[in-house]
């Protein structure tokens, strides 16, 4: 009786785990791909499905909804040897398990592969300032470039995103020093192009004033030679008022010298008498 209890017990044991190999639910957002005796059988969609014990073997789980693959940084050389620091986020989508399993060793690592070397040589074929204001540009061309090497993979490119596109190190250092060059220089440049102007500006005062000084005495000298005119009109040949008003100046300037704060000595002519009679005496 003891026997028989053992193999009952044991027969129901093997049942329980048949049906446990034979059943199987499949969570929704992904396909299980089926192998019977190593090779491809078919695939389970989400809900109940029911296979062979012992012969189908479940050998991979596949998640069929978006995969978002983080692509590391990397550095990359530009057209004028400019060395930049980039990376990037795919968003990807299995849809041919099969392909997926059977056409690639491992398809998230080959499309991160992918995606970096068509970086590298997208880039490759810019100039520094193209790159860094081009990230649509290249995010575009990154796309269509890898989307039929994934759809030999049963994947689809949904998205590739640039998330940083940026000059290494030395890089920056260099474009700081240059900038910082660019900017002595044009105040440099400002500086020059006013002391020009400021010495185009006092050289045109200088000849104004010039011209100006040159008129002045040329009407000072036209005055004086019209007053000349006008007290020879006026004289004559009559001297004695002209030798009265030039002895009255020279009384008074020697008037105004002698009462100066500043006259320390007089000098008078030894014949004052002889020039004054002189001056004032009539033909």
């Amino acid at each position: 009786m003891s026997d028989l209890l053992i193999v009952m017990i044991a027969v129901l044991i093997f049942v329980v785990i048949t049906i446990a190999k034979g059943v199987r639910l499949v969570p929704q957002g992904e396909e299980w791909i089926v192998q019977r005796l190593g090779k491809y059988h078919g695939t389970l969609m989400p809900g109940l499905n029911i296979i062979i014990p012992y012969l189908d073997d479940i050998a991979y789980r596949l998640v069929t909804k978006d995969i978002i693959l983080d692509v590391q940084e990397q550095e990359v050389i530009t057209r004028d040897n400019a060395v930049i620091l980039t990376n990037a986020v795919a968003f990807i989508k299995v849809t041919d398990p099969v392909k997926a399993v059977y056409g690639v060793t491992d398809f998230n690592e080959a499309i991160r592969n992918l995606i970096m070397t068509t970086l590298r040589s997208i880039i490759g074929e810019m100039d520094l300032d193209q790159a860094l204001s081009s990230r649509d540009k290249i995010k575009a061309r990154l796309r269509e470039s890898i989307a039929d090497e994934a759809v030999d993979w049963g994947l689809t490119v949904k998205s590739v995103e640039i998330q940083d596109i940026n000059p290494s190190e030395s890089m920056q250092r260099a474009m700081e020093m240059q900038a910082a060059a660019e900017r002595e220089r044009k105040a440099m440049v400002t500086r020059a192009e006013g002391e020009k102007q400021s010495a185009v500006l006092q050289a045109e005062a200088r000849l104004e004033a010039a011209k100006r000084d040159a008129n002045a005495q040329v009407m000072l000298a036209e005055a004086s030679a019209e007053a000349i005119r006008r007290i020879a009109a006026a004289v004559g040949d009559n001297a004695v008022p002209v030798h009265y008003v030039l002895g009255e100046k020279y009384v008074s300037a020697l008037r105004d010298l002698g009462e100066s704060e500043n006259a320390k000595m007089v000098l008078l002519p030894a014949d004052l008498q002889a020039a004054v009679r002189g001056m004032f005496a009539t033909r």
